[in-house]
């Protein structure tokens, strides 16, 4: 993670603030799924991912922001996932993998409204607790590309080519590793 790209965090009341500074990608997002994970474990129910400073996603940040919906739809959540600051280009990339049925992009009404800027303002860097291994790195990609796969039919044929290859680069890895 260079200083051109970081995840930076911070806890209120009701939700947890989750910000991408740089581009989203297969490089960032494990570190995203770290800190989202550990809040999620700790009981947190709404995730807000802000992208305004986001300067574009690749597909594995976006399967990981679908993951997040899943996981949390699953715990019967509220919140959700929420997005903030998504930006035209951002939205767009969102809305053509039809991930606005999953996440909330800027929705009017959310507990952060009018006060975006002081939650910003309060934001600490994330601190990883690993660096991702090479084999965890393939792992999640294969995983966020899964997510992607599993949102509507149409993704399904159009990952279906990258889950097979990266499905096959999994299990290289796993036999490698024995």
């Amino acid at each position: 993670m260079s200083s051109e790209n970081a995840i930076l965090v911070g806890v209120f009341d009701g939700f947890t603030w989750i910000r991408c500074e740089g581009k989203g990608s297969f490089v960032i997002s494990p570190v995203m799924k770290e800190c989202a994970e550990s809040r999620i474990a700790e009981g947190e129910r709404c995730l807000v991912i802000d992208l305004e400073a986001c300067t574009g996603m690749d597909s594995t940040f976006m399967g990981q922001l679908a993951s997040f919906a899943a996981r949390l739809s699953k715990l019967g959540a509220k919140g959700g996932v929420q997005i903030a600051g998504a930006g035209e280009r951002n939205r767009t990339s969102l809305e053509d993998l039809g991930l606005d049925c999953l996440l909330e992009i800027d929705p009017p009404v959310a507990l952060w409204r009018g006060r975006a800027e002081q939650v910003r303002a309060e934001l600490e860097p994330y601190r990883p607790g690993h660096a991702p291994t090479v084999k965890e790195r393939a792992r999640h990609i294969l995983e966020a590309h899964q997510t992607l796969a599993a949102t509507s039919e149409e993704n399904a044929r159009k990952f279906a080519g990258v889950v097979g290859i990266l499905e096959q680069e999994v299990a290289e890895n796993e036999r490698k590793a024995d």
